[in-house]
């Protein structure tokens, strides 16, 4: 009877936890729909709950703000993403299949990369985009990208190649595939879970860069929409409802993308759990 009292007692305040997490997790996004739906007047009267009249025209100001910008976004995030991914399961595949003098030793450089600051690169590589000529294109985005990328994504590929079964790989040699056909046909339907893990979470860094695009994109036809929406604040006032009607339009791709893809992502999780 005290074991039954004591494991429900334990359910009741895991419950209670899992409340509160989830209670500091969607107010702050409550609170921004709520707002993007005011005037100043509304919200310094009341920002905790709705009041009408809805003002829809804040939705309106902020998709001419930052509409266009959000196709930018997507552009680049998607180019760099799979990019990324490609290169980083063919760095991985090398690391994990085949056996060299210093392999070791390269990928122990790869693992000192990840804990590397990206802001300590930010000279040299401002430097490098513009005599590259890539100075206020989208290629000064995608390419550091993909060049940043590839420590993470190679060092967690790894793990997931060096356990599928080299049988595999010899049934595919017998038959005469080469080392791409192998990629292709075993490494990438295995990693799946994992390749889609690592995509949405560059995705998601993509989309939220903000130094980047304001160091290296001038014409504001290029920005992103992490730029864009540090002008809606305005310069001298801020209208809350705009601003938070930008942050909510900014916000919903990233939304729909992890709701449809939430499976995936925790199925990359688990088998990260479970391999890693």
């Amino acid at each position: 009877m005290a074991r039954v009292v004591r494991s429900k007692f334990v359910e009741f305040w895991k419950h209670v936890f899992i409340l509160i997490i989830l209670f500091f997790a969607f107010v702050p996004f409550y609170l921004m729909l709520t707002i993007s739906l005011k005037d100043n007047q509304q919200f310094a009267r009341n920002p905790w709950f709705p009041e009408p009249p809805f003002h829809w025209a804040n939705y309106v100001y902020g998709w001419e703000q930052i509409g266009g910008k959000i196709f930018n976004t997507a552009f680049i995030a998607m180019s760099t993403t799979v990019l990324t991914l490609v290169c980083a399961v063919v760095g991985a595949f090398f690391f994990a299949r085949y056996r060299m003098p210093g392999s070791k030793f390269l990928f122990g450089i790869f693992v000192i990369l990840m804990m590397y600051p990206a802001v300590a690169n930010m000279v040299p590589m401002f430097k490098l985009i513009t005599s590259l000529g890539l100075y206020n294109t989208h290629f000064a985005l995608i390419l550091p990208g993909i060049a940043g990328g590839q420590a993470f994504n190679i060092f967690v590929l790894r793990n997931f190649i060096e356990d599928i079964p080299q049988d595999l790989f010899d049934a595919i040699e017998i038959d005469g595939g080469n080392t791409f056909y192998q990629i292709w046909h075993v490494v990438v339907p295995m990693s799946m879970p994992i390749l889609g893990t690592l995509g949405i979470l560059s995705i998601i860094g993509q989309w939220n860069n903000f130094v980047s695009p304001l160091l290296y994109l001038r014409d504001t036809n290029l920005q992103t929409i992490a730029v864009a929406l540090l002008h809606l604040e305005g310069e001298y006032t801020k209208n809350w409802g705009q601003l938070m009607a930008g942050y909510t339009i900014a916000s919903s791709p990233l939304v729909i993308l992890f709701i449809f893809c939430m499976k995936l992502f925790i199925r990359g999780l688990s088998s990260g759990a479970v391999k890693g």
